[in-house]
């Protein structure tokens, strides 16, 4: 494991990318500062992957599910980089292989609540991805019920479009269906 320096200062996209890569945390950067978030638990890990297969499986061949990419939010100067759990993007793009997304290329987001979590996944990332101009954000509650409540992004503003804790069919980014209980559940 590499020992990630603690900056004393607002870190550029430059300097985020010359970061050594760590195996035991999670890292974004928010604003400029260096946020380390421990990895998720197994539950969490469990309902990522089924997510991102169970999306990839309904998407048209043009679109590709992925699971914790990172995703350049905004380049100005402070830098904000998160890592949503799951992104939709382009297959095209996915086969060009980048370092990371770009906002603009990602049509949905999706974060699964973890303890700790919470107000930044519903505040925080709320505003960041609709300021980002991220088309849908989906949120994951894994207390139970186990729910989904997807967003949809208009005039600048996420306005919840649908609310389930069963199966829930969506219209975007592409029409799917999502069995929300399905993902927490031995098989």
């Amino acid at each position: 494991m590499t020992a990630i320096p603690r900056p004393d200062h607002l870190l550029t996209l430059e300097e985020w990318d010359a970061l050594p890569p760590d195996t035991f945390r999670r890292c974004e950067l928010v604003e400029g500062v260096l946020i380390m978030v421990p990895a998720p638990a197994p539950l969490h890990q469990r309902v990522m992957v089924r997510l991102a297969a169970d999306l990839d499986g309904q998407l048209p061949d043009d679109l590709t599910a992925l699971a914790d990419v990172d995703v350049l939010l905004d380049a100005r100067h402070p830098v904000t980089v998160r890592a949503p759990d799951v992104v939709v993007t382009s297959s095209k793009l996915v086969q060009e292989n980048p370092f990371r997304l770009d906002a603009a290329d990602v049509l949905l987001a999706v974060e699964i609540v973890s303890p700790g979590t919470g107000r930044t996944d519903r505040v925080t990332k709320l505003t960041e991805y609709a300021d980002a101009g991220i088309p849908s954000y989906w949120i994951i509650e894994l207390d139970e019920p186990v729910t989904l409540t997807a967003y949809t992004l208009v005039d600048g503003d996420y306005e919840i479009v649908a609310q389930a804790d069963g199966a829930v069919s969506l219209s975007e980014p592409a029409p799917v269906t999502v069995d929300v209980g399905a993902l927490t559940r031995r098989r």
